[in-house]
């Protein structure tokens, strides 16, 4: 358990968390961690409302973790719940009151109920919660925090305590702060999306979110295999989410009599398409952010190929011309290959694709899983960083998940 001191130096560090990140998943994942760690609790769970309903959207829980094989996550699937009285979540999000309960199978007169059904199908003993509202400045319930298990020096589980209603009560309504500056930059990305939806209707909402979920989860295993720090893994997560959402978005400057054509593009037209990459670097080439920069390198490089045969090649995105020290023989630019291309547009390229197998598309039907991992086995080395793709195997039950946490 933490000292008093090393607490007040988490209350530190979970205000910093809750400025410094930007996305919604990477805070709900941060919070959590931080919340469960003060507390000293197994497990937990996030619900965020989603009109007249809670939405799980992200748990943790120790001791499934520590039943996986190192560098494996624990595979959850989202479900909503309704607010009113007949579960503890929704109870409290309709009350707007928190409710700290020593045994959830021994609820006595209370009128909602515990599920046991994970703990059934996990073997897993939920016992003490603590649960409490996140709200707005104007009242308004924007979901629950749930931690499960609290634990004391030698790991038993026991009731979480009269204090600890105040400090999560605390810390629900930072997070609440937190949350709604979060979404409202997931809501401003996919306006953006949005609006390359209306030339391309493959580049939809879903489409955005499953890419950018894979490269997190690409990335994170290439990351902890490569021995980067993870305060650095964390920092670099957060901003390859929004950047990874918009690969595409430069293909909102493309005609949709492009764009929508049934039949093959002519040579003419493939390359107007080709011109999407530099086209929505360019939206972010001022570089006023660490955003604007990875925002670039994603949407400029995301359909290079490993052996050099992708697009655009070595081109400035603010001309659509190549650098005059990477000009081939016939004036077209020089191509990148290898590591020429950045780590983050090697690692959407494989996102992107595999998405693209999977879904169903106006000239396709999606490809079965041995189809899709077939192909994706063998662009290693040439459409692919070999070592991307030993990222993207290792985590693939995850990615799987992801599949259908974002449906069509």
């Amino acid at each position: 358990m933490l000292s008093e001191k090393e607490k007040i130096d988490l209350i530190t560090r979970i205000s910093l968390d809750i400025n410094q990140v930007k996305d919604i998943d990477m805070l709900l994942e941060r919070i959590l961690s931080n919340i469960r760690k003060f507390f000293n609790a197994d497990a937990g769970s996030m619900y965020l409302k989603h009109r007249n309903m809670l939405r799980f959207s992200f748990t943790q829980n120790n001791t499934l973790q520590k039943r996986l094989e190192p560098g494996k996550k624990l595979i959850y699937s989202t479900f909503s719940i309704p607010i009113n009285n007949n579960s503890i979540s929704g109870y409290v999000a309709k009350n707007r009151k928190l409710v700290n309960i020593p045994d959830v199978y021994d609820l006595g007169g209370e009128p909602y109920t515990f599920d046991a059904e994970f703990d059934q199908l996990s073997d897993y003993r939920c016992k003490s919660m603590l649960a409490v509202p996140m709200t707005n400045q104007r009242g308004d319930v924007l979901g629950v925090i749930q931690i499960i298990n609290a634990q004391d020096e030698k790991g038993n589980v026991i009731p979480f305590s009269p204090a600890d209603e105040l400090a999560i009560t605390h810390f629900a309504t930072s997070a609440a702060l937190a949350i709604e500056r979060a979404q409202m930059t997931r809501s401003i990305i996919l306006r953006m999306i949005s609006m390359a939806e209306l030339r391309d209707p493959t580049e939809t909402g879903a489409h955005a979110n499953r890419v950018a979920a894979f490269s997190v989860e690409i990335f994170e295993a290439w990351a902890r295999k490569n021995g980067l720090p993870p305060d650095e893994i964390n920092r670099q997560k957060d901003i390859l989410r929004m950047a990874a959402m918009l690969h595409d978005v430069g293909k909102v400057a493309i005609s949709d009599l492009i764009l929508k054509k049934p039949g093959k593009l002519t040579m003419k037209e493939f390359e107007t398409v080709k011109s999407h990459t530099y086209l929505g670097a360019r939206l972010f080439s001022e570089n006023r952010s660490e955003l604007d920069e990875m925002a670039v390198q994603v949407a400029l490089n995301h359909h290079e190929k490993w052996d050099g045969t992708g697009y655009p090649g070595h081109v400035d995105p603010l001309s659509g011309k190549p650098f005059p020290e990477h000009v081939g023989p016939g004036g077209e630019p020089l191509p990148k290959q290898g590591e020429d291309i950045p780590l983050f547009g090697r690692i959407v390229a494989v996102a992107d694709v595999y998405d693209a197998l999977c879904s169903r598309r106006v000239y396709k039907e999606p490809w079965d899983e041995g189809r899709t991992l077939e192909a994706m086995h063998l662009g290693a080395g040439t459409h692919f960083d070999p070592a991307i793709i030993e990222a993207f195997f290792s985590a693939l039950d995850v990615l799987k998940s992801i599949v259908e946490r974002y449906p069509e």
